[in-house]
């Protein structure tokens, strides 16, 4: 077994059992315990779970935390340029997309700085701060920062929303659970990504797998409002299989 496929599967006993023994997972997987102390090491400075002595247990995360962009950039990082490859890939010439604030979404940015004949509307300034050398037109909406996420939110963020339209939505979640649906831990950034999904054509949902069964205080869109979900192969089967029964159309990189 692949190092990468053991960690995950270390990740689902740990949702399924509420913790993991290092002494238990070196008999499941026939190695070493030496090794299964550097999976859950790996996985610990990966923010994936709380490293314990002789073990580990799910991060203690409520519906109430809220990551500063600063703690996420550091977290899933190659799954993030994957999704953000794919998210270019979609991406036509002449096109209007919107991006929100995020990490995954910031990678989009990044991946289309070269695109020629593309407009981005963001509530992100650190999003308008990574294309302001860029060919690229930039809308950066208007709104009260929140220092957080660099995100700009409130009335005046909604209501220039509404004046726009757009091809495409690229929307980073905190949380994605299948039978409730897409969640942020922040009422106003909530409101600001439902303008935005008002706002496209077509809202693609872009995070990684660990997001998947999590759930945050506020409800952005039930999942039946979704269009597409781009995520990486360690999405858990049964969400991937809710997904499809819920039309969603799923890109794993």
């Amino acid at each position: 077994m692949l190092s990468e496929e053991r960690r995950r599967a270390i990740i689902e006993m740990l949702q399924e059992d509420g913790r993991v023994l290092v002494k238990e997972l070196a008999k499941r997987f026939r190695t070493s315990m030496i090794t299964i102390r550097k999976d859950l090491e790996f996985l610990h400075q990966d923010g994936q779970l709380e490293r314990t002595h002789g073990g580990a247990l799910p991060l203690k995360t409520g519906a109430l935390r809220d990551s500063s962009i600063h703690e996420k950039e550091s977290q899933h990082r190659q799954e993030k340029v994957r999704i953000a490859a794919a998210a270019a890939q979609m991406i036509g010439k002449g096109q209007v997309i919107i991006l929100d604030s995020g990490t995954t979404t910031t990678a989009i940015a990044r991946a289309c700085r070269s695109m020629q004949n593309l407009t981005v509307v963001t509530n992100a300034t650190n999003i308008a701060a990574e294309l302001a050398d860029s060919s690229l037109e930039v809308i950066l909406t208007g709104g009260t920062l929140r220092r957080n996420s660099f995100s700009l939110v409130g009335p005046l963020a909604e209501e220039s929303l509404r004046k726009l339209s757009a091809d495409l939505l690229f929307l980073a979640v905190d949380g994605f659970d299948v039978r409730y649906g897409l969640t942020t831990p922040n009422l106003l950034e909530a409101r600001v990504n439902r303008a935005m999904a008002e706002a496209a054509r077509r809202t693609i949902v872009v995070c990684d797998s660990s997001k998947f069964g999590r759930r945050s205080m506020s409800l952005i869109l039930p999942t039946s409002a979704v269009h597409e979900t781009i995520t990486d192969k360690g999405i858990p089967k049964h969400d991937l299989a809710a997904l499809r029964r819920a039309d969603v159309e799923v890109t794993m990189v």
